[in-house]
């Protein structure tokens, strides 16, 4: 007598994760790389229904909903959070955030200003790639 085949464990349902819409104007992007012409080099390329900025081949800024975030760490985000911006989340419903904040409103009008923050973004994406490419290649000698 031939046996039936064992049911297979259980497995989860698989979570699905609601990813915002990052979807933003040609207008605003327009606007937002024209405010950051002082910056060398300043690149936006399509990403996941957002766009990202790049200064050369260094990721600094995501334009996700009409909305520019700039890179940030220890050296400057007590500067967004003094002006009240908020940290990117990519997931409506999830609490993760990344490491790039909500340029304030005063800070995108003025291209001089502007470009000072942006900088200040692409010296911290700079040295996160270095440090990241570091790392790869130490783990790859072992």
């Amino acid at each position: 007598m031939p046996r039936s085949p064992q049911p297979s464990p259980a497995r989860s349902p698989r979570v699905q994760r609601k990813l915002r819409s990052m979807r933003s104007s040609n207008a605003f992007r327009d606007f937002a790389l024209d405010q950051l012409s002082g910056v060398p080099g300043v690149t936006a390329r399509a990403m996941f229904g957002g766009i990202g900025l790049y200064a050369g081949d260094v990721f600094f800024g995501i334009i996700a909903s009409d909305i520019l975030y700039l890179k940030v760490d220890d050296s400057n985000r007590s500067q967004y959070e003094a002006a009240g911006s908020r940290a990117f989340r990519p997931f409506a419903d999830r609490a993760m955030v990344m490491p790039y904040y909500e340029v304030p409103v005063g800070v995108f009008e003025s291209a001089d200003t502007l470009a000072e923050w942006a900088r200040a973004s692409v010296r911290i994406a700079s040295t996160t790639k270095t440090l990241k490419r570091k790392r790869t290649q130490k783990h790859a000698r072992r």
